[in-house]
């Protein structure tokens, strides 16, 4: 009885370690692939970050160098070449003319502009 329960365990043991092995083999060669992906795909949405930033910065930039718009109250976001402003200026012509400067940024595709009037206080 002793030897029939020995040698059971012992087939036990041999399959599992034979069936590890096997598993660990042929899923050797799948990470690599989806850890280079990755790393591409990071790399990727790192750069487009890193060009939407700029971007955003350069509409910001021109929108504070212009004249005839006060920019303290516009904020910029800029996602693929697409540029949203958003935020509140003093005057109406102020909120066509942001329009013009933020197109006129080398890079940008569209603009949407969602800037409304300030509130004033009387």
């Amino acid at each position: 009885m002793k030897a029939v329960r020995m040698s059971q365990a012992l087939g036990v043991v041999l399959s599992l370690a034979f069936v590890s092995s096997v598993y660990a083999q042929s899923q050797s060669s799948t990470p690599t692939a989806t850890v280079d992906s990755a790393a591409s795909a990071k790399a990727s949405q790192n750069s487009t970050r890193k060009a939407d930033r700029k971007l955003g910065s350069d509409v910001r930039h021109a929108l504070g160098k212009a004249r005839d718009i006060t920019a303290t109250n516009i904020f910029v976001r800029a996602r693929g070449g697409a540029v949203t402003l958003t935020g509140t200026v003093r005057d109406i012509a102020q909120i066509d003319r942001a329009t013009e400067v933020a197109k006129s940024v080398p890079g940008v595709t569209s603009v949407v502009n969602k800037l409304s009037l300030e509130a004033q206080n009387y």
